[in-house]
């Protein structure tokens, strides 16, 4: 059936009837008609397949089919020819035949040979034959080279020497070697070279040369086949004795064997011709002979230049251009020339071409009756033959009489009939080839045969074209009508519309008959893609997305698709785990390189399909670049080349080229430069005496890319220095002495070994002559050398290869030494009472002995102005670099009288101080007041405290006391002023309110003005008589840190009735606290805790129980300068049990060493617990004498508790005590409730004036030194915050 088909495919070029319907043939294999109509119509034989006109026997083959195949009704028989002889496989047994076919095969047996010759296959039924062009079966033969015995070949040196290869035949292509036994490589160059014809040619022959391993090998790829030629020996015999001769006769001689102009080697003569044919590559060489080796030049006359797709090649010894056409054409020139002369050559290149057919002779299909006409036109140079065969037979050996052949070779049959019927071959043949073209001519009547199917449904897509098809085989051409229920009754409707859906019909009519078809059309909405994927460029090995969406009729369904395809291939995610396609996406995860490419979305379905297409490129970093290899060697200077890697879509900016060295930091690799990424190799200057080794690599936008192969090592001469130090540095430390350093050079810019320095150096403008020290090291030192006199020094760089380039001259001082000179005229300016400004005259430049570093002011405080006794102070000094002659003195103490001096300064130091000059400050402002205390805090009164300021700064003429009302939340009452004189310390505030807050203000004044101000807050008591508990001692304390004021918690009435305790009070170091008391004389035995808090932090710490009749406590492991809470409690919980609480803060790190210091000696530990027994025993003493009168429990609970209604408040004796009155104690008045409640059945001591409620230091400190033995058990988180 598909031999049938192919025969109707060929009937179909008989009538424009039978156009287009290649397009429908799988359509045409259902259609019954079909098979009826190649059954009844007759048609000639075709030939549809046959082996090309070249068919190689290789030997590697099992076996080679001559292949023949045909077409015909009725059947088509076979017949071969072998070299224009009948040939019948059919009776070889030792060929293979197939049935229904003229194919047969030649079986790979060893017996080939006979087999070889030109092959013709010939096609024929009763209609008419066809045939085949010549087939050549060639038996290639293995090429050898002939065993043979070559003599030594014997030249002298500067002779030229060919060594001819003469390689045998074989089957094309040839490819020649020159190598040596052991397979290297003959290296070919200017003065060496390979021919066309395989020969080794040496334009002149040097010493080098001599060799006796020559071989020329032959290769034939296509049968897979290398033979070697037998080895040659090269004998190159010295000039030399000639050219060391004496005799002048000898050195001519010498000359004339060496020195030659030019002769070519090949090819021979004037000119030579070159034929080759259009498409293939020309190859004009010129090789020539001569000392100095000759170099080659090209020319095309009449042109100033050579074709662009010219390129020179072999050293400029070979011209090739590829595939030539009729403009290379033309007259060539080579030129070989040296100093001596030179040779041209000229070559005529001839481009021709095989037959080709301009006008191929066409098979037709023709009514009885009509004239015939078949063309047959070839172009080919040089001109063809042509010759006409029908049937396989010669035109006159088959005569006609209504045929005829015209003057143009073109055959015309008059009036044809079916006899007329034939297969007409038309051979064209020159010197490059034959082409053979057969047409088959059929003359015959038949009535139209419809191969269109009937009823078939059409879908169209509206506002797009359909056609409906109708498909007519007849002869003579049938008219074709189409009809429609619509009145335009198109059969081709360009825009389709809704309405164009319906019934049509085709019919087709020749003289013959006439017959018809029906066809539906239905119109479906057009399917769009309304959301495409758009172009992306991302980087390697990320993920990406392309997203498409359409719209289709609806009535379609689930027919609807999106197909994704990639460079026109479908996509399946089955195939490609990284492919996953959902709902329109398609998704590549990981992207790679070979995912780069054209993605199309294909929304289909069976109506019709949209399509958009996006572009996805990937970029990366470029490949390392490839082929880098170093040409042009040239001592120090080399040329690095290299080809470009894949730059992954992102233009190469930039190649950057590293080097390595063997020598000094081997394995390390340095940039040595950047070239433009439109530039493929750079020239290298390189340091001498270094082994290089050099890579490329490439940047673009992404990043620079992996380096490509290192190079060959490329070792440099050595050579001179390039340069001479840098940085040279002159220096005097010492008066008679310079120091001259420099950089040296690198290890890889000594250029050489032996690397040596040159120091140079003379007095400038004394006419000396160069005093010169050769040094290994990058230092000198010149000694005996004036006081900062002027040198000139140059220093140059040696190495065993010479000297470095002339050093260039430069000029530095010698050593300095100090200025021999004061400055004078010294004037001092007081600005204000902290500043003064100062002014003096320049030392002589002759003094300085040294370049002028600047001026240094020296100044010290004899004496404040309020003593008449003068005492050194510090001495502060200040710099003021460069050459002026006055500078400003800041932070001066003001009321004070002072001293300074003025001295210049050089590099080696300061010169001697001018006359000192006195001068005084004018009073200022005074400081704040120190130790401002409230004490003696009353119902309606009380007592300030303060010292004078550490800095008064002037006559204090007396003191300004504020202070106003304030509450909780820090509102201001008015503000009431009093001034006090200058000699007080201490001030009875009274008529304040009572149970009030105060804030009390006090600054220091001089006749300039008044001070900062010194604040403290404090609360008044309530209108009734506190509590009296128990006597508190009084006394100055013994202690090396200042006693602190403590305050008695509200529940000290309950507390202190069951534990007596005495003299509460609490010593503080940098780094830990001591708490101590005295028992009372009725102690009984009971528990007491010690707590403590971080005001900044809030957590609260609580002791082990501790005995009551223990006397202190020691809190360790303090920060210092924090502010502490502590609390000595009759519970082991934080409340209102505390008996006893204060505020501390521990001293500065550096203070608290001082006095830790102190309290680690043994005597001051000793004494300390000497002072505390002395106290102890006092105390017992002033007890036993109070109540030797009788012991009466009601008397011990009246003094306890007095009677607040029946005994009268002393307000000048109140819980007074006495203190250091140069140190007044710090008050505190927080406690733990926090908020001050009228009414509260609570209240206690501190609610009606915890400021009066004073417990005095018993003086002593031994808790501190007796050993740390409590610590510190729990912790509680508390609440920092307290108030009154």
């Amino acid at each position: 059936h598909r031999n049938k088909l192919n025969t109707f495919l060929l009937l179909c070029h008989f009538t424009f009837a039978c156009h287009h319907f290649s397009s429908y043939m799988h359509n045409l294999l259902s259609t019954s008609s079909l098979w009826l109509f190649l059954n009844l119509v007759e048609q000639l034989p075709t030939i549809t397949e046959h082996s090309p006109a070249s068919l190689i026997a290789f030997p590697f083959e099992e076996s080679f089919p001559m292949k023949c195949e045909a077409t015909g009704n009725p059947g088509t028989e076979f017949r071969w020819t072998k070299n224009g002889q009948d040939f019948d496989p059919y009776q070889d047994p030792r060929l293979k035949t197939l049935d229904d076919s003229g194919t047969f095969i030649i079986p790979n047996n060893g017996n080939l040979t006979e087999f070889q010759g030109n092959y013709r296959c010939f096609a024929s039924n009763k209609l008419g034959t066809a045939m085949s062009e010549e087939i050549e079966f060639i038996v290639p033969t293995i090429p050898k080279f002939p065993k043979e015995i070559i003599d030594p070949i014997e030249v002298m040196e500067g002779q030229s020497v060919i060594l001819e290869c003469n390689p045998p035949k074989g089957i094309p292509p040839l490819q020649i070697y020159w190598m040596t036994i052991s397979l290297q490589h003959i290296e070919q160059d200017e003065r060496v070279s390979l021919g066309l014809n395989g020969n080794l040619y040496f334009s002149n022959a040097i010493e080098t040369d001599s060799r006796r391993d020559y071989c020329c090998f032959a290769a034939f790829p296509r049968i897979r086949t290398i033979v070697q030629k037998t080895a040659m020996s090269v004998v190159v015999k010295s000039n030399k004795l000639m050219k060391d001769s004496d005799s002048g006769s000898g050195r001519g001689y010498a000359n004339s064997l060496l020195e030659r102009k030019p002769s070519l080697l090949t090819p021979t003569g004037k000119e030579s011709h070159t034929y080759l044919v259009k498409g293939e590559d020309l190859h004009l060489e010129c090789i020539a002979e001569g000392f100095p080796t000759p170099k080659v030049e090209w020319v095309k006359i009449g042109f100033h230049e050579l074709p662009e797709r010219a390129v020179v090649e072999s050293h400029g010894k070979l011209l090739t251009i590829e595939m030539v056409n009729e403009e290379d054409e033309g007259k060539y020139m080579c030129r070989a020339k040296n100093p001596l002369g030179e040779v041209v050559h000229y070559f005529h290149v001839t481009v021709e071409e095989p037959p080709e057919f301009e006008i191929e002779p066409q098979s037709q299909l023709v009514t009885i009756g009509a004239d015939v006409v078949i063309k047959c036109v070839v172009k080919a140079n040089p001109q063809p033959s042509v010759v006409w065969r029908v049937n396989g037979r010669l035109l006159n050996e088959v005569p006609t009489s209504n045929r005829k052949v015209l003057k143009d070779g073109t055959i015309s049959i008059h009036n044809a009939k079916p006899e007329n019927s034939a297969v007409y071959q038309c051979e064209a043949t020159n010197r490059h080839g034959t082409i053979l073209a057969n047409a088959n001519i059929m003359i015959m009547n038949i009535q139209p045969l419809i191969l269109t199917e009937n009823n078939l449904q059409y879908m169209a897509v509206e506002g797009k074209g359909v056609v409906m098809h109708c498909k007519v085989f007849s002869s003579p051409t049938s008219s074709i009508t189409w009809f429609s229920v619509h009145k335009n009754g198109s059969l081709e409707i360009h825009n389709v519309m809704k309405e164009d859906m319906g019934e049509y019909s085709c019919f087709a009519q020749n003289t013959e008959g006439k017959v018809a078809i029906a066809a539906t059309l239905e119109v479906k909405d057009p399917t769009r893609i309304v959301d495409p994927p758009h172009d992306l460029r991302v980087l390697a090995r990320t993920t990406i997305q392309f997203s498409c969406q359409a719209e289709f009729d609806p009535s379609i369904g689930d027919d609807f698709e999106i197909l994704w395809e990639k460079d026109g291939m479908a996509l399946n995610a089955s195939e490609n785990a990284r492919y996953i396609l959902d709902d329109g996406v398609l998704e590549i995860i990981n992207v790679s390189f070979g995912d780069q490419g054209f993605y199309a979305c294909v929304a289909r379905t069976p109506v019709d399909q949209d399509m958009a297409v996006a572009q996805l490129s990937v970029v990366d970093v470029p490949d390392p670049p490839e082929d880098v290899i170093l040409s042009e060697h040239n001592g120090r200077s080399v040329k690095l080349q290299w080809i470009p890697g894949d730059d992954h879509n992102s233009s190469i900016t930039e190649f950057v080229i590293e080097f390595e060295e063997s020598q000094h930091e081997p394995g390390s690799w340095k940039e040595m430069m950047r070239v433009p990424g439109n530039h493929h190799f750079a020239l290298l200057n390189l340091h001498g005496h270094v082994d290089y080794r050099f890579r490329v690599s490439a940047t673009n936008e992404v990043g620079r890319g992996r380096p490509s192969q290192a190079t060959e090592r490329y070792k440099t001469p050595a050579s001179a220095p390039d340069k001479n130090p840098e940085n040279i540095k002159i220096e005097g430390h010492l008066p008679h002495e310079m120091d001259i350093n420099w950089e040296p050079l690198s290890p890889i810019e000594h250029n050489g070994p032996g690397l040596e320095y040159k120091v140079s150096y003379r007095r400038q403008g004394t006419g000396e002559d160069w005093m010169e020290h050769m040094v290994k090291r990058h230092s000198f030192v010149v000694k005996n050398t004036p006081t900062f006199v002027i040198y000139e020094i140059k220093i140059q760089a040696k190495n065993h290869a010479g000297w470095g380039p002339e050093p260039e001259i430069i000029t530095a001082y010698s050593g300095e030494d100090f200025p021999t000179a004061a400055p004078e005229g010294i004037a001092v300016e007081v600005m204000n009472n902290t500043m003064v400004k100062v002014r003096w005259d320049h030392v002589h430049k002759d003094k300085l002995n040294g370049h002028l570093g600047g001026y240094r002011i020296s100044f010290w405080r004899l004496r404040s102005l309020l003593y008449s006794k003068k005492t050194h102070g510090d001495k502060h000094t200040l710099t003021f670099s460069g050459e002026r002659n006055h500078a400003v003195v800041t932070g001066l103490k003001p009321f004070s009288e002072y001293s300074l001096i003025v001295m210049a300064f050089n590099s080696r130091g300061n010169g001697p101080g001018s006359h000192p000059v006195s001068f005084k400050t004018p009073e200022g402002v005074p400081g704040q007041v120190s130790a401002f205390s409230v004490t003696n805090i009353q119902k309606h009164k009380v007592t300030l405290t303060w010292s004078p300021p550490v800095d008064a700064n002037g006559l204090i003429i007396g003191y300004i006391l504020q202070y106003q009302l304030i509450n909780d939340t820090e509102e201001l009452g008015s503000l009431t002023t009093l001034n006090i004189s200058a000699d007080s310390s201490k001030l009875h505030l009274q008529d304040l309110e009572a149970l009030s807050k105060y804030k009390f203000y006090l600054r220091c004044c001089t006749r300039v003005g008044c001070g900062p101000a010194a604040s403290e807050k404090r609360t008044t008591v309530p209108e009734f008589k506190p509590f009296k508990i128990l006597s508190f001692f009084s006394g100055k304390s013994g202690s090396l840190f200042p006693p602190r004021k403590t305050t008695v918690s509200p529940v000290a009435n309950a507390t202190l009735s069951s534990i007596a305790v005495l003299n509460i009070s609490t010593s503080v170091s940098h780094n830990f606290a001591n708490i101590s008391w005295i028992p009372g004389t009725e102690q009984t035995e009971s528990e007491l805790y010690v707590a403590f808090m971080n005001n900044r932090e809030g957590n609260w710490k609580i002791s082990d129980a501790l005995n009551s009749s223990k006397t202190f406590h020691i809190i360790e492991g303090l920060e210092p300068g924090t502010e502490y809470t502590v609390r000595l409690m009759t519970k082991s919980w934080v409340d209102n049990s505390s008996i006893f609480e204060d505020v501390i803060r521990t001293s500065a790190k550096g203070l608290a060493s001082i006095h830790g210091g102190i309290s680690n000696q043994g005597w001051f530990i000793g004494l300390m617990c000497a002072i505390a027994l002395l106290t102890l025993i006092v105390l017992i003493a002033c007890f036993v004498n109070r109540n030797k009168g009788g012991k009466y429990s009601v008397k011990e609970k009246e003094d306890l508790h007095p009677d607040l209604e029946s005994q009268g408040i002393n307000d000048d004796t109140f819980c007074e005590y006495s203190d250091n009155d140069e140190k007044p104690l710090k008050s505190s008045q927080h406690s733990l409730n926090g908020d001050l409640k009228g009414g509260d059945s609570g209240d206690s001591m501190v609610d009606y004036g915890d400021e009066d409620a004073h417990f005095n230091e018993d003086g002593s400190f031994i808790g501190e030194y007796s050993g740390r033995k409590e610590r510190v058990s729990m912790e509680i988180k508390g609440n920092n915050q307290s108030t009154a």
